[in-house]
């Protein structure tokens, strides 16, 4: 049978700053791999997937700053790794990178049967194979340079949607989303791509308008990963 491994960045426990788990004591798992190419992103050491890159996991667990080195670990491995650590939070956030790029259905399974809940932080331009039980945060990645398509499927799966924007552009382009995929039920968080004043006021102003919800990214605004 064969084993299924994930590349995997780094993983650390922090708090959730973000979405519906705002404040959630969590053990972020970062999968290196990501074509989409946004261009605001604040985790482009993880796009490439160089072969000189890859590590052991010792390295990869050890690192102190962000780069691009990543090990191959399997789902025993990670969970092994994640008891070493001591962590002592009960939530898994898998994020990247873009971690649908790769079946998550047999890491969360691993988890969850140790007891924890899992969550998915997707650009919604893969198919999403995760466990029924898995929380699912689609950040649709709209028009940006890799070329990638929303999927209809990524937006039905989602448990929340969280959007970020700067201006009014891209609330023009989420409602075009939302309408075109007849989205209605689904949480929609906005959350400003910078800690800018105008980019704020804009989430504010447009949540209220919709009756959508504000993300505002607490982690930067305390200081923790």
């Amino acid at each position: 049978m064969k084993t299924t491994c994930y590349k995997i960045n780094e993983f650390f426990e922090t708090i959730q700053g973000e979405g519906s788990f705002t404040g959630q004591p969590s053990i972020f798992i970062r999968l290196q791999g990501c074509p989409v190419g946004c261009s605001w992103c604040d985790t482009k050491h993880t796009w490439d997937i160089n072969l000189d890159d890859s590590v052991s996991t010792e390295i990869m667990a050890s690192k102190n700053e962000e780069t691009t080195q990543w090990a191959n670990m399997s789902v025993e491995q990670i969970l092994a790794w994640v008891k070493t650590k001591g962590y002592q939070a009960k939530h898994i956030v898998i994020t990247g990178g873009e971690p649908c790029m790769v079946d998550l259905t047999p890491l969360c399974e691993g988890f969850e049967v140790q007891g924890y809940s899992c969550q998915v932080e997707t650009s919604g331009t893969f198919e999403i194979q995760v466990t029924d039980k898995c929380w699912v945060t689609v950040s649709p990645k709209i028009n940006m340079k890799g070329g990638y398509k929303i999927l209809r499927s990524a937006l039905d799966r989602a448990n929340e949607i969280k959007h970020p924007v700067a201006t009014e552009h891209h609330v023009e382009e989420l409602t075009n989303l939302l309408a075109e995929h007849e989205v209605t039920d689904t949480p929609i968080y906005l959350q400003p791509i910078s800690q800018k004043q105008r980019a704020t006021e804009l989430a504010i102003e447009t949540c209220i308008k919709n009756n959508w919800r504000l993300s505002i990214q607490v982690h930067k605004y305390i200081g923790i990963e």
